[in-house]
């Protein structure tokens, strides 16, 4: 075989890769992520899959956007309805909708978390803590977190995010505002231990009333029953002797009521 034979598919090899390596016509789109082709500067009217895409060389590119779920840990600074500062500790997961990726860069660009997402969390953050007085968000967080949630999935959705959870993780007022709600608690719960103190004292005294009220009832209708019946006396005194007869000095016993009285 002659020299040129060989070094001509040799060349062309060379030429190739170097080709391959300066031009670079081959873009691939990661796993998670969208391509946004660019072409002269003009955004394609789709998002490319995950995988290999040929691209003119040095007239087209093509942007990878991550469409992944993403967990952002985040805190905030706002002020309650009664003016109160609290630092909201919070968690939102995300992604860019894949088939708006496209749009996202054509709108916005790959830096939309800083320029959409966080205005808007932060905002909707505010705007829902401020209807809260200090003490009742404590109290009402699960309702502010869901409330939070709701207006985030309505606002984004349209700017090509879904925000598919958000919790709050923290309510942090300052030291002196703890204290006092501290304090507030403890006098609540001593003044309610009090108050049920007193009803108990208050129910205790009005059954004793009611029993009492009834004995001397009962004492009235049967002093009046044992005056109008002599032999309801004679009863009385049975159901209360010992079976033992009186002893007199004159050294006789004799029954203490009438036996005979039926005669």
């Amino acid at each position: 075989m002659k020299r040129e034979e060989i070094a001509t598919p040799l060349v062309v090899i060379i030429l190739l890769i170097l080709f391959i390596i300066f031009c670079n016509p081959i873009a691939m789109v990661g796993v998670g992520e969208r391509g946004v082709k660019v072409t002269l500067g003009v955004v394609s009217e789709q998002s490319y899959p995950e995988g290999i895409h040929f691209v003119t060389p040095f007239i087209s590119k093509i942007v990878s956007m991550d469409v992944k779920t993403k967990k952002k840990d985040m805190m905030t600074s706002v002020y309650t309805k009664d003016i109160q500062q609290a630092k909201i500790a919070y968690v939102i997961n995300y992604n860019l909708q894949p088939e708006n990726a496209y749009k996202m860069y054509r709108q916005v660009g790959w830096d939309y978390e800083d320029k959409i997402l966080m205005p808007v969390v932060e905002g909707t953050i505010k705007d829902v803590i401020g209807k809260w007085n200090a003490q009742d968000l404590v109290a009402n967080r699960e309702i502010a977190t869901s409330e939070i949630l709701i207006k985030l999935q309505k606002h984004l959705i349209d700017n090509y995010i879904n925000v598919s959870d958000f919790k709050i993780t923290a309510i942090n007022y300052s030291d002196v505002f703890e204290k006092a709600i501290e304090s507030k608690v403890t006098a609540e719960q001593e003044a309610l231990k009090a108050k049920n103190k007193t009803v108990q004292i208050e129910e205790e005294a009005k059954q004793k009333l009611i029993s009492a009220e009834a004995e001397a009832k009962s004492m009235a209708i049967r002093a009046n029953a044992l005056t109008q019946n002599k032999a309801l006396v004679e009863y009385e005194a049975v159901q209360k002797w010992d079976g033992k007869l009186p002893q007199y000095m004159l050294g006789n016993s004799i029954p203490f009521i009438d036996l005979h009285s039926g005669k």
